[in-house]
């Protein structure tokens, strides 16, 4: 692709060389001119470099417990894989085409099984629609309602999806920042003391918003927002008729006696939100890429547009097992014995295990009320070696993270590549580690800060 004036002038010059020897002029000129032009759309300027790529690429170049994408590695319920075995030796027209917007059994039970939860009547055909993975559920989202132009306020730190898929509709991200309170010497910090300024908030609503993302349990932070925290957010959407994006994907994941509310269940919401989830997080079964999004059939109407001319369907027996699933969890929903009882449970066990593991090398956890994640403060590190190789512009986290790649056999994920550019220097002092793991690689960890706990020694 040709650069400047001058070597189109010097490729010219070629062309009429070429002139002479008998090849047509226009064929010349079109060939130039065709391989000028812009190859890549607009739209991915600035979102082509993808951290999880880099970081998961250097991962596996090192002998590393992996603690860094987001993934259980044992093995999701048993009633889960049978649905899922049943679903591939049982009916053979699985293999096969189904609904557009969803397998009926499972959008019959997404409404079935949320509209108890949102107290909500919900139309399986108007208000349920199945996607690739809760990831497909807000890109579907964002090309569906956000515009050229369009304001999106984003709450940071966020899944860092949200920023890419705002600009790619077109949209123009505006962030306003969680800010951790202050805490007593020596007393662990916990994801419920990060908070939204109120008045901050405020601010961020104009007349150009056209939606807000909420996350919650956020990834990477772990905090479950307060009743009180999303009645602030639902006045403030309502007041300025603004659409709320509900990331809800971790909501059965939440630990200490906090509840997960949905926003959409909140007065005057249910009108103005899509809420989305993921069968991945609910069932440990991140491979099998199905999600939904919730909601009212004036937002769901559009999403649908986007789906039929895009991927168009999900994968049929996926969705059955999906189905299968929900069925199973309806019949046992709020006793022990179900997986939404279960697996958080379990869970809790796991984030403790790795809070009191990464105290003893000096790593301060902040300790989440929900989710996969827990970030870890490093600022001690920071303090006490500053000049980690690296580039110069490089935010330190990310240079701490390949460090402890090389140097100590563990992977995290920078926390600053949650934040938008200008402030990632005001939190690159922090590291993201999921503990959503087996015991087995728990015991790994342990054996890994043992060396380095070692190593701290004088």
């Amino acid at each position: 692709m040709f650069r400047n004036v001058t070597a189109i002038h010097l490729h010219l010059a070629g062309v009429f060389q070429r002139k002479k020897a008998g090849t047509s002029l226009a064929r010349c000129l079109h060939q130039t001119f065709a391989m000028a032009k812009r190859l890549p759309a607009r739209r991915l300027d600035g979102i082509d470099h993808n951290p999880w790529v880099e970081f998961g690429k250097m991962a596996s170049e090192y002998d590393v417990v992996n603690l860094g994408q987001g993934f259980p590695d044992f093995p999701p319920p048993d009633f889960a894989v049978q649905a899922f075995q049943l679903a591939l030796s049982g009916d053979f027209m699985l293999n096969q085409y189904t609904r557009a917007f969803g397998y009926p059994p499972l959008t019959k039970i997404l409404a079935s099984f949320f509209g108890k939860l949102l107290e909500q009547e919900i139309d399986p055909l108007k208000n349920v629609l199945v996607t690739v993975g809760a990831y497909g559920a807000l890109f579907t989202a964002f090309q569906a309602l956000v515009d050229e132009g369009d304001e999106v306020i984003i709450i940071e730190p966020f899944f860092d999806c949200y920023e890419p898929m705002t600009l790619m509709a077109g949209g123009h991200p505006v962030f306003v920042t969680l800010k951790p309170s202050p805490t007593g010497d020596g007393e662990l910090d916990s994801a419920g003391n990060w908070r939204l300024d109120p008045t901050e908030l405020a601010s961020k609503f104009t007349s150009r918003t056209k939606a807000l993302i909420l996350n919650t349990p956020n990834n990477p932070l772990g905090k479950v927002f307060s009743k009180a925290e999303l009645e602030l957010v639902a006045s403030l959407c309502q007041q300025h008729d603004v659409i709320c994006i509900s990331d809800e994907v971790y909501q059965w994941l939440v630990y200490d006696g906090h509840q997960h509310v949905s926003i959409a269940s909140l007065p005057g919401m249910w009108e103005r939100t899509l809420t989305i989830g993921s069968a991945g997080k609910s069932f440990s079964a991140t491979g099998w890429k199905v999600g939904w999004a919730l909601g009212p059939d004036s937002l769901m109407k559009h999403l649908r547009t986007v789906q039929q001319n895009s991927v168009y369907h999900c994968p049929t027996q996926g969705q059955a097992a999906v189905a299968q699933s929900f069925q199973h969890e309806q019949l046992h929903f709020g006793q022990p014995s179900s997986y939404f009882v279960q697996l958080p449970q379990a869970m809790w066990r796991s984030r403790d295990h790795m809070v009191r593991s990464l105290q003893s090398v000096g790593l301060r956890p902040v300790v989440p009320q929900g989710s996969y994640f827990l970030i870890a403060d490093i600022s001690d590190f920071k303090s006490k070696m500053p000049d980690l190789p690296g580039d110069v512009d490089e935010p330190y986290d990310k240079r701490f993270v390949k460090w402890m790649i090389r140097n100590k056999g563990l992977a995290g994920i920078p926390v600053s590549i949650f934040y938008s550019r200008p402030h990632q220097k005001h939190f690159d002092h922090y590291v993201r580690f999921c503990f959503v793991k087996d015991e087995s690689t728990l015991q790994a960890l342990d054996e890994k800060l043992q060396k380095w706990k070692d190593e701290l020694r004088p």
